[in-house]
């Protein structure tokens, strides 16, 4: 396609484009080739520069053709075949005009200014434009799960949040700044439809999970029959501390704190070790209805650090996150 284009062009806006271009091309794999030491690219360099001889060779056999005219001569320099001898019975036409032919030496100085503003551009527009990928962190997207098949439990239980959905309400644009570390971008975040753990897989419980490099928020909804008061009761029972019973959006809700599990897994094949304990989180627990009928959100907040946000930055979370979220029909 481009030798089409090249054979489309006037003899003097071609020739001078292939001999800038073959020169500048040659000269750059020469350089190149002494400079890294491939061979290969003085091979190309070379070729690209015997190319441009022979163009150069054309140029100046037609501008000898142009000065010293003897037979007529064509663009390309090749002589043209003699005109027939008119017969002696037809009358002698009147010599033609001559046609104003074209400056060469001024079409080929338009194809050096076009070939040089092109290549100019060219090593001009990465400065200029601005970049697609300017080195700044994109925030993660939730992964996908249309096509995963919801296990039993989902099935049987009335309108449940998934897995996706949890994802796309926590990952959240202004999540960070919520945390109070506007400047982060999250690093991770993750969806999953699992169920309820010594339930033998009849309780529905979906988690979602963003991780920032101070923080990561773990969000969960439990379907099962546990109301936010006989949680609290259980937490008065096992003498918990740090807790504290609230409303959030209208419902009844309980701050706690415990410990992550810090587990180790060994890609080797060898045995990991033990399960640790794991850096402190603050868990907000919110009911999915106001009358507490049973059921839960859970919104946890922890960081490696050991250090944690106010519980005001909890509630905030929460009332953004969680209005969002279908809550459990009756």
């Amino acid at each position: 396609m481009l030798g089409f284009l090249l054979r489309l062009l006037p003899f003097w806006v071609r020739e001078p484009l292939l001999v800038v271009a073959g020169s500048v091309l040659g000269v750059r794999l020469m350089y190149l080739a002494f400079r890294d030491g491939h061979w290969g690219a003085a091979g190309f360099g070379t070729l690209f520069l015997v190319f441009t001889a022979v163009r150069v060779r054309e140029v100046v056999r037609a501008l000898r053709a142009r000065r010293n005219p003897g037979p007529a001569a064509s663009a390309d320099g090749a002589v043209a075949e003699a005109a027939p001898r008119p017969l002696p019975e037809s009358r002698p036409q009147p010599p033609a005009a001559p046609e104003k032919e074209p400056n060469a030496w001024g079409q080929a100085a338009a194809a050096v200014a076009v070939f040089a503003a092109l290549g100019a551009a060219l090593w001009l527009a990465p400065k200029v434009l601005p970049s697609g990928d300017d080195g700044t962190p994109r925030a993660v997207s939730c992964p996908s799960g249309e096509h995963e098949e919801l296990p039993s439990a989902y099935r049987g239980t009335p309108r449940p949040a998934t897995g996706d959905e949890l994802c796309k309400a926590l990952n959240r644009s202004d999540l960070a700044q919520l945390l109070g570390t506007p400047a982060e971008t999250a690093t991770a975040a993750s969806g999953s439809n699992n169920t309820a753990p010594l339930t033998d897989g009849k309780i529905a419980q979906p988690e979602a999970e963003v991780r920032f490099d101070t923080y990561t928020v773990h969000v969960s909804a439990t379907y099962n029959e546990l109301s936010i008061a006989q949680y609290v009761k259980l937490m008065e029972f096992g003498e918990e501390q740090d807790t504290r019973t609230l409303t959030v959006l209208g419902r009844p809700a309980v701050l706690s704190s415990d410990h992550t599990m810090k587990l180790e897994i060994s890609l080797g094949g060898g045995s990991g070790g033990p399960v640790e304990q794991g850096p402190l989180a603050r868990t907000l627990s919110v009911a999915f209805d106001e009358k507490d009928r049973g059921g839960y959100y859970d919104l946890t907040v922890w960081s490696t650090s050991g250090t944690l946000p106010d519980d005001s930055v909890l509630l905030n979370i929460a009332e953004k996150v969680l209005a969002t979220l279908p809550g459990r029909a009756v």
